[in-house]
């Protein structure tokens, strides 16, 4: 496969390239919906990795209750260990790794190897059986399995302007966000049918109907991880047969701490020339993380605010996927002939609106629907379209290092959300109060937007590397 020129951008969209690349957003739904949201991450907080004993004893005495509470905080205190030391590596590593790629070009062997990471990783959670000396392990995984996501991202979404013209870049990226949504939502209704749903049948997990031991191995939870490994791996082929390499950026070697000394330079060059851009990225740091935060704590609100059971929060799951799986695919157009910054906007407006709105509707559950639905409408395109304003700003050659960056700064905000979640929570005694901590990140995020320009000629900007 030859490479292409690193500056030109194709006149055409490739359609058998587009699709290839989307494939890989499709796929990634095996680590997004399946690992980090409703699935192992569920598993790691569940009492499978309690003490036994206490489990038994639970509700026999005040003190024992109290015990398993203990023991389920430490548990996800270790969690979030795992979770915070690889967005510090994350932080320290992706823009070099993207410069590299630049540099060499190879951006596409570098999404290769990443994601033979997160394959790897996520087959590696079929041994984390469910006992606690497994807790460590599960969480260690856990946190490469991010590590190595991150990294493939930032070579991923760098290759965005080698599958769409400049004109087509918002509905490009539209497609492949829309294409992760409906992964998720195919992969967590095959899991389900097939091992985690019993549908009421004693003994039974799913169609694959997994023995007995399923009550003490969890096996139902773990072959299903198993098949999100072979989703992963199987989808992301076409990228890598299909998406040729760009052409290496001659202009600056020097390996990892050249890399280092050369987006050093960079950073002070974009203060000094293209302050937009950093504007942006701090921009969008923290309203991505309060956008996350809308899923993330989503579930929680549902089950303990409106009452969801488990079973209705997954389905509330799969139509917030398909709703905002349609919303970010119908939006790519808006993106093209509005601008990716005035979609930004709006749905950020959107998603404050909606948010405050959940405070009003007392615990009524189609309240929450409507509004919980509204808010997908809006996350998609938010993401999408920051994806698609970062491709329209990146000077041609260059991408890897910019989305490094963008990995970066998204992770050095990373905590705003949760935060302010917990804190509004705190002070208020009410998992309710918990979104106006998300609708301050956004708020927040959405006021610093107000200081980011037009991508306007974004596209005939001069080099800012050297």
């Amino acid at each position: 496969m030859t490479a292409t020129p690193a500056a030109a951008v194709p006149q055409r969209t490739d359609r058998r390239a587009l699709v290839s690349w989307a494939l890989w957003d499709w796929g990634s739904a095996a680590f997004n919906a399946v690992v980090t949201t409703f699935v192992f991450s569920t598993y790691l907080a569940s009492r499978a990795f309690v003490d036994p004993r206490l489990v038994a004893a639970e509700g026999t005495s005040a003190a024992a209750t109290r015990a398993v509470e203990r023991e389920l905080a430490q548990n996800a205190a270790t969690v979030s260990t795992a979770l915070t030391v690889a967005g510090i590596v994350v932080a320290l590593v992706a823009p070099a790794v993207g410069r590299l790629a630049d540099s060499s070009g190879h951006r596409r062997r570098s999404v290769l190897v990443a994601t033979i990471g997160i394959a790897l990783s996520i087959g590696a959670m079929v041994f984390v059986a469910p006992s606690q000396p497994y807790l460590v392990l599960g969480a260690a995984l856990l946190g490469i399995g991010t590590v190595a996501y991150e990294i493939a991202t930032v070579g991923y979404n760098a290759m965005l302007g080698q599958v769409a013209s400049g004109p087509k870049t918002g509905r490009v990226s539209a497609i492949g966000w829309a294409a992760g949504y409906f992964g998720g939502i195919v992969l967590l209704v095959v899991l389900l049918v097939l091992c985690i749903q019993d549908f009421g049948t004693p003994g039974v997990a799913g169609v694959l109907q997994l023995p007995a031991t399923v009550a003490t191995g969890q096996w139902d939870v773990r072959v299903a991880i198993g098949i999100a490994a072979v989703w992963l791996a199987v989808s992301s082929v076409p990228l890598f047969l299909t998406v040729p390499e760009a052409a290496p950026d001659r202009t600056q070697t020097g390996g990892l701490l050249g890399a280092y000394r050369d987006l050093g330079r960079h950073v002070a060059r974009l203060w000094r020339e293209r302050r937009n851009v950093l504007a942006f990225l701090v921009a969008s740091a923290v309203f991505r993380d309060g956008v996350g935060a809308v899923f993330t704590f989503g579930g929680i609100i549902a089950a303990q605010v409106f009452g969801f059971s488990a079973s209705e929060v997954i389905l509330f799951a799969i139509v917030a996927n398909v709703v905002a799986g349609v919303a970010t695919f119908l939006s790519g157009r808006l993106d093209d002939r509005f601008g990716s910054r005035a979609l930004i906007t709006v749905s950020l407006i959107g998603l404050v609106v909606c948010g405050t709105a959940v405070l009003a509707v007392g615990t009524a559950q189609i309240g929450f629907w409507v509004l919980g639905l509204a808010l997908c409408v809006f996350v998609g395109p938010v993401q999408s379209s920051s994806r698609a304003y970062l491709a329209r700003l990146a000077t041609p050659g260059r991408e890897g290092e910019l989305f490094g960056l963008y990995a970066t700064t998204g992770r050095a905000a990373s905590f705003l959300a949760p935060a302010l979640f917990g804190v509004a929570v705190t002070l208020t005694g009410s998992t309710r109060f918990g979104i106006l901590g998300i609708v301050v990140v956004l708020v927040a995020g959405l006021v610093l937007m107000a200081f980011v320009k037009r991508e306007d000629g974004a596209a005939a900007v001069p080099r800012v590397g050297g």
